[in-house]
């Protein structure tokens, strides 16, 4: 049975389906419940939350489920995530962006934001209160971090982009391995090489992974429906992320706006871009996405250029402009649909079940694998 994986088993759920973690409030205590009490695991996304706001978000999800579920963390980037901007840099990106400050009635930001909460402080408050799961992206965290978090029984869950980043989290010992496509929504988490030299599609990079490493995978990235969910199984991946399908649900946080592009045929032309957040990540394509992107040299790394957009990003959403909102979504948006977590989830369940044991599709499968079946 499809349902029954090693994913399922170390992670302690029902079905191998992980709903994606969102930064920038997407996330809620209420979807990740839903989607653990459906028999998946659940995600939050805290990137930016201070290690206060971890541990009430933690108390927050426990109470509305006794199942596990996952905290998100990014893992920084040394010599990236805490670069100095010097001050011209920021007066340039300033002055591109102040049309737009102006257009939304919103007062300019005298300097690229406020710190941002340490990792290691994040990382600390995390194990204090003891999530089931907790996943990371953009890179492996230290040695110490996962043998404290293997010694509090917390799995760990890491995100590759590459072969590379999926030897090196297997060598790290991380419990499940998320096969993270360039066809996935949001933010690239690449970190051994430049994101533009791991730009691997979702279905070519699954089979390279689980013919390079052993432990579990998932795969993420374009898988919106029981299609995809049969097809990433079928190249090795023992469960998968979903990320867009769940971002459509009643219970995520993204501004209504953006909910609504989300299953129609304007969801269906995506880009990667830097210009709201400073680092390569895929949205639907609008307006500030490509008139920014003629001025890249405008535009600050990250988290200076995250920073300076969000007020935007916030009026924005509060004014209903899509053409100024950061619109994450993965290369199958146009395949989401708008219902609450618990029926996308049960759907996707559905699906997969109507896809594996449909007698046309499985013969059919056998014919090609077949040396009868092979038409050169």
């Amino acid at each position: 049975m499809w349902t029954r994986t090693r994913v399922t088993e170390v992670l302690d759920i029902e079905y191998p389906i992980i709903q994606g973690p969102f930064g920038g409030g997407y996330s809620t205590s209420a979807l990740a419940a839903a989607v653990s009490n459906a028999g998946g695991l659940g995600s939050f996304g805290a990137v930016n939350f201070t290690p206060e706001a971890i541990q009430r978000t933690v108390r927050d999800i426990a109470e509305r489920t006794s199942r596990p579920f996952a905290m998100n963390l990014w893992v920084p980037i040394v010599g990236q995530d805490d670069a100095v901007v010097p001050d011209e840099a920021l007066a340039r990106a300033l002055g591109r962006l102040r049309p737009y400050f102006q257009q939304l009635g919103v007062p300019e930001p005298r300097r690229a934001g406020d710190p941002v909460p340490r990792f290691e402080d994040q990382v600390e408050a995390l194990l204090e209160a003891r999530p089931p799961v907790f996943s990371f992206v953009m890179g492996v965290p230290d040695v110490a971090i996962l043998r404290a978090a293997r010694a509090r029984n917390i799995k760990t869950l890491g995100t590759a982009t590459t072969v590379e980043e999926a030897v090196a989290l297997e060598e790290a010992g991380v419990d499940v391995i998320t096969a993270s496509g360039s066809d996935a929504g949001g933010h690239r988490g690449s970190f051994l090489r430049p994101v533009e030299a791991s730009l691997v599609g979702t279905m070519s990079l699954v089979p390279q992974l689980a013919s390079a490493v052993s432990t579990p995978l998932l795969a993420a990235g374009g898988i919106s429906d029981g299609r995809g969910i049969a097809a990433a199984l079928a190249l090795g991946a023992e469960g998968v992320q979903i990320g867009t399908a769940f971002l459509a649900s009643n219970e995520a946080g993204a501004p209504e706006v953006h909910k609504k592009l989300l299953g129609t045929p304007e969801a269906r032309t995506t880009r990667l871009t830097r210009v709201f957040s400073g680092r390569l990540a895929r949205g639907i394509e609008n307006g500030f996405m490509l008139t920014m992107g003629q001025h890249l040299d405008d535009v600050l790394p990250y988290p200076a250029q995250n920073a300076l957009t969000q007020p935007l990003r916030r009026a924005a959403a509060a004014a209903g402009r899509a053409d100024l909102l950061a619109l994450w979504a993965g290369q199958s948006a146009a395949l989401a649909r708008r219902m609450p977590a618990a029926d996308v989830f049960r759907t996707l369940v559905e699906e997969t079940d109507a896809v594996l044991h449909e007698p046309r599709l499985r013969s059919r499968a056998v014919a090609l694998a077949s040396p009868s079946g092979c038409n050169d």
